[in-house]
């Protein structure tokens, strides 16, 4: 749930659009006043790796967009090369215990508000999305991705057995088959590999397509009744939700015993040493 990616360049939103909260300061939400869109934007540098502070953020934001009654929510990055490296390492190296704690209760708190949004949800992934990053992308009910950008759920290459949410969503858009061989192997797709197997819906040219392509995608619900659409909807990912909250406090348990193990925090101090070095290089 980690990325090595040092990436600083940002980039700047091009739309017509109204701020709607100005005391998030990790993610952005703006509404687009023609189309009654929010865009949420993830806004760590450098690399949008999720602590406790941007997973509240993210949590805030979503609950604000869908208070305020917008038409659909997009999910993109500032960063001009990655959407989001996944959990911050350094959150879960020598940890605080509640801290820890309090880190995998937000992002099942960020989980459950994605997944069961009652507005159609898009995400245009403008950079690389492995761990956490695609766990977001999937959350969503489309994705548009950039070229030459890698995406997937490889946290059995650290050890660590997937969550029950990374679970859902992969079976959510991929075949049975396909999502378990691509959770087992820990596998991270090429934007090609992507687009093959459903991992995403279409591929653009620049973050400025891959938002069109997601305001398309979510203006097809124009004529849709929003409750009926938001119900049906909720009728799909229902049962998910329902067993991820029978299975929440396993799931919290699961993940402390996890970055609790010597072995793992022996791990991930030899990963940022390594980091150390490559940065002072």
């Amino acid at each position: 749930m980690m990325s090595s990616m040092s990436l600083s360049r940002m980039l700047r939103a091009a739309s017509v659009c109204r701020t709607m909260s100005t005391a998030t300061k990790l993610t952005t939400v703006e509404v687009n006043d023609k189309t009654g869109i929010a865009t949420v934007t993830l806004s760590r540098p450098p690399i949008n790796a999720l602590n406790v502070e941007l997973l509240h953020d993210l949590y805030q934001s979503i609950k604000e967009i869908e208070n305020n009654k917008s038409r659909g929510l997009i999910l993109t990055s500032s960063n001009d090369k990655v959407f989001s490296a996944g959990l911050d390492i350094n959150e879960m190296y020598r940890p605080d215990k509640d801290r820890a704690r309090l880190l995998w209760t937000k992002l099942q708190d960020v989980w459950l508000a994605l997944y069961g949004c009652a507005l159609p949800t898009a995400a245009a992934i403008n950079g690389h999305a492995p761990a956490g990053g695609c766990l977001l992308a999937t959350s969503c009910e489309y994705r548009v991705i950039l070229p030459q950008c890698r995406i997937g759920l490889n946290e059995i290459q650290l050890g660590l057995v997937p969550p029950i949410f990374c679970m859902f969503n992969f079976l959510n858009v991929l075949p049975r088959r396909v999502a378990e061989r691509a959770l087992v192997q820990g596998r991270i797709f090429t934007t090609e590999q992507a687009l093959q197997i459903g991992l995403v819906d279409a591929v653009a040219s620049s973050k400025e397509k891959a938002m069109e392509k997601c305001s398309q995608f979510i203006a097809t619900f124009g004529q849709t009744n929003p409750l009926a659409r938001s119900l049906t909807k909720l009728k799909f990912r229902g049962a998910d939700l329902q067993r991820f909250e029978s299975e929440r406090t396993k799931e919290l348990e699961s993940f402390l015993e996890f970055i609790d193990h010597p072995q793992m925090q022996e791990d991930l101090g030899i990963y940022l040493e390594g980091l150390k070095k490559k940065n002072r290089n």
